[in-house]
């Protein structure tokens, strides 16, 4: 992992930098990705090919002249509050009391009403530093994180037989451009003179002729285009879903294929889906043919998993509006087939091998459900999880792979444009490290319910079907690749996300989806000093689930600085956090959990003191920090108590690999409530400064401190920690609450019901807002005060102290004497 302090670019001692990888072969430097599948697809070819031979253009022009100077615009009188010297240890209430929103860069007005939204595009610094010894001077972390494929209510979409691109390095034309002429358009990021094409010169908006500076490309940072025939050497890949399900006694025990099946009988008709397939697995593989012209689905079972061979392939994926009697048929009466099965082994691994035989021919997406630890065949994998182990003081062990099995496997569907999603169904240790790696390098998902049953976790069923319905119903992109650019000067080093990387710059996504975010690493290679602006431009190409091959690229612009003041007031805490949140991971797979946390507390010492010893005008006593960076020491504080980092006995290790695996895949916006959770009062919900969203009136009660103090028993208190949400009942509550709002006249156990009264909308119109902003379902669990729930709850507070971690001013102490001595 890279540097997060002055290190960036340089590796350090151990355990003090999230450091460089090691140098890897020409052509796959950086990555937390691995080496190159093979064969190449014939899509990944077409995929990649616009990227190095520019297609043929003929006609029409674009605009977008940069503004005038920027180099007099001082940050300093642009954002004198970002700058404001905040003493940590005096100020108790740092928190602000509305969520935080993005910083904003500092361009002229015009630039920054068209740059790219930070809802897809977030930068750790929002002003770039001239040099790379500008930056280590800093010892902040550089470096983009992207939503790439977010579900965007209004997104430009250009149909033209020309797509205007910089003929040397390839960049979208885009608002950042200069205009020389009417003619000519100089590129913002290798700073090349192309010419206009003829075509361009029209407006299809206005309607127009002569006006390039009006066309959609250059009045908008995010866009897409419908591509043209050049942007694929084979027909557009169809829409096929395979499920591959475990079918085992301990499957059965948990009931998920009831809710499964029902699930896609419920929402068959609001897929795309051309093609559909089913295999089932326990100590066998079973097939299902649903050829049209049969009157039911007919099982075919293969008991040599040792040597996996495809019964009549071509019958095993179907046309959906062919066959969809037989489908239905399959998903109803799949839950009784093996209702009394004894069946107890798990033989995932030939299942997989076998499903990706059948999906090899067209790529698609393999959704997998899988309940236990999987013990029969290729892949059988054995315990690795010694409880009275998790605790061993820093080391905590098996977070890497036990087999390269999956990974392998991984590799190949990726060179074949299948993505694998894994369904993890389990409360016994199932070695996420491991079978992780299928969803990790072919650009999947991971989602894990670990006590999932179908009596005994309601709350788990609802997630599951929620999330099920969210997984079958979303937007998808197929055989995608990604390729990010910047302005000459600066280069990438390291990609963190679910993905193969196929060159520096060029991710290979067999499937792309609206949840998935991704963050990137930068250098600088060379002096900025003749730059006002610098861009960075991701460019997603992709089939649509209707066969459409299109391509959706985004543009950022910022400013680029010179001195050290302008850079600490650009910082962007949220994004440097969720940034060293994937560096941390990686490094505690590649070296330790101890090194990741001890260079995780450094990243916040390096900054803190680089600012107290550069920046700071006047030196005074204290732990001191510039307002925009104040609630770093908090979210290192907090990312050392996330489960996916924390000491101690409770974290199981399934459960840590989940967590190491959101903070890499999840989007910023998605991973913040997990990293830092917010808490809210509920018994005094007022409509005072309310949000009005789609005609509902959503409450926006003040954020308080995750701390117990805040807590009191005479109130309700409702914590929303991103996967899992707590409505906490104080045992003196309110009476008028417990009536209003749950329903009960008195402390008693609780759910939470739909009653008429305006406490009750407004309680659950906030519940309802923060669950809507996210991709998956929160569980809400109503606690009292004694519960055992409430040990969860308090975990989640992060100010104060535990047995394994300092409280938060206990914290600044230490980071205080680190930097002062």
């Amino acid at each position: 992992m890279s540097a997060c302090t002055a290190g960036l670019a340089q590796p350090g001692p151990p355990g003090r930098h999230l450091g460089h990888y090691p140098s890897l072969p020409p052509g796959y430097q950086n990555t937390s990705g691995p080496p190159a599948p093979s064969p190449m697809h014939p899509a990944m070819q077409a995929a990649t090919q616009p990227y190095t031979q520019a297609p043929q253009m003929s006609g029409g022009p674009g605009m977008a002249q940069l503004s005038p100077s920027l180099a007099s615009m001082s940050l300093q009188s642009g954002t004198p509050e970002a700058l404001r010297v905040v003493n940590l240890l005096q100020e108790r209430n740092l928190l602000p009391p509305t969520p935080i929103s993005a910083p904003t860069p500092c361009l002229t007005q015009d630039l920054q009403r068209i740059n790219c939204s930070p809802e897809v595009y977030r930068c750790t610094l929002t002003s770039i530093p001239q040099t790379q010894s500008l930056l280590n001077k800093a010892k902040l972390p550089l470096g983009l994180l992207l939503h790439p494929f977010k579900d965007l209510s209004q997104l430009p979409v250009v149909t033209s037989s020309t797509i205007v691109r910089c003929r040397s390095c390839r960049t979208y034309i885009n608002p950042f451009v200069s205009f020389l002429d009417q003619r000519r358009w100089k590129c913002n990021l290798c700073y090349r003179v192309n010419d206009v094409p003829e075509e361009f010169m029209y407006n299809p908006v206005s309607r127009s002729y002569g006006e390039p500076h009006k066309r959609p490309e250059v009045q908008n940072a995010t866009i897409e285009f419908i591509a043209p025939s050049e942007y694929m050497l084979r027909p557009p890949q169809p829409a096929v879903y395979l499920f591959v399900l475990d079918v085992s006694h301990n499957a059965v025990e948990k009931g998920y294929l009831n809710v499964f099946c029902q699930s896609l009988l419920d929402n068959i008709n609001a897929n795309t889906w051309n093609q559909v397939g089913f295999i089932t697995f326990d100590s066998t593989v079973h097939f299902y043919n649903l050829q049209e012209g049969l009157s039911q689905p007919q099982m075919l079972i293969v008991s040599d998993i040792e040597d996996i061979f495809l019964p009549t392939p071509d019958s095993l994926l179907v046309n959906l509006n062919e066959c969809k009697e037989l489908v239905q048929d399959l998903l109803k009466s799949l839950p009784s087939l093996f209702q009394k099965t004894m069946e107890t082994q798990s033989a995932l691994g030939a299942a997989l091998q076998a499903a990706f035989k059948l999906l090899s021919p067209t790529g698609g997406r393999m959704s997998v459900f899988q309940t236990q630890l999987p013990n029969l065949g290729v892949g059988a994998l054995q315990s690795r999880e010694d409880p009275n182990q998790r605790a061993s003081a820093k080391e905590i062990q098996h977070l890497s792979p036990a087999t390269d099995f999956y990974k392998k496997l991984a590799l190949d569907c990726s060179g074949q444009q299948v993505a694998v999603d894994l369904f993890l169904l389990s409360s016994q240790y199932c070695d996420l490290a491991s079978l992780g790696c299928i969803s990790r390098y072919s650009a999947g998902n991971v989602y894990y319910y670990p006590s999932y049953h179908h009596q005994h976790s309601p709350a788990q069923v609802e997630c599951f079907q929620k999330d099920l319905k969210r997984y079958l119903t979303r937007k998808i992109g197929f055989e995608a690749v990604m390729r990010i650019r910047c302005t000459k000067g600066l280069s990438i080093h390291t990609f963190h996300g679910n993905f193969f990387v196929r060159s520096t710059d060029l991710l290979s996504l067999p499937n792309v989806n609206p949840d998935a975010g991704f963050a990137v690493q930068m250098s600088i290679d060379e002096n900025l000093v003749d730059t006002q602006v610098v861009s960075f431009q991701a460019a997603l190409l992709y089939t649509s689930s209707k066969g459409e091959r299109r391509i959706r690229v985004h543009t950022l612009c910022l400013p680029v600085v010179n001195s050290l003041t302008d850079i600490f007031a650009g910082a962007d805490v949220q994004a440097i956090s969720g940034l060293l949140a994937c560096m941390a991971v990686d490094r505690s797979v590649t070296a330790s959990l101890g090194d990741a946390r001890d260079a995780m507390i450094n990243a916040a010492i390096d900054s803190l003191a680089s600012y107290r010893q550069f920046a700071l005008t006047i030196q005074q006593p204290g732990l001191l920090a510039p307002a925009c960076l104040r609630l770093f020491p908090l979210y290192i504080l907090a990312l050392l108590k996330q489960k996916a980092f924390r000491l101690g006995t409770s974290t199981r290790l399934d459960d840590r690999v989940f967590a190491m695996c959101q903070l890499k895949y999840q989007p910023l916006a998605y991973a913040m409530p997990m990293i830092h959770p917010s808490l809210y009062r509920l018994d005094d919900l007022t409509d005072e400064g309310a949000l009005n969203v789609n005609e509902r009136t959503i409450p926006q009660p003040r954020v308080l401190q995750l701390s117990v103090e805040k807590l009191s028993r005479d109130g309700a208190f409702l914590m929303d920690a991103g996967t899992v949400m707590y409505l906490w009942i104080g045992r003196n509550c309110n009476p008028i609450f417990l009536t209003q709002v749950l329903g009960v006249p008195s402390y008693a156990d609780y759910v939470l019901p739909e009653i008429d009264s305006a406490e009750s909308q407004r309680t659950r119109a906030l519940i309802g807002w923060l669950r809507d902003q996210r991709p998956f379902y929160p569980s809400l669990h109503v606690i009292k005060d004694e519960s055992q729930l409430k040990a969860s709850l308090l975990q989640h507070m992060i100010e104060d102290r535990t047995d394994s971690a300092l409280s938060y001013y206990e914290f600044l102490l230490h980071l205080q004497q680190k930097i002062t001595k």
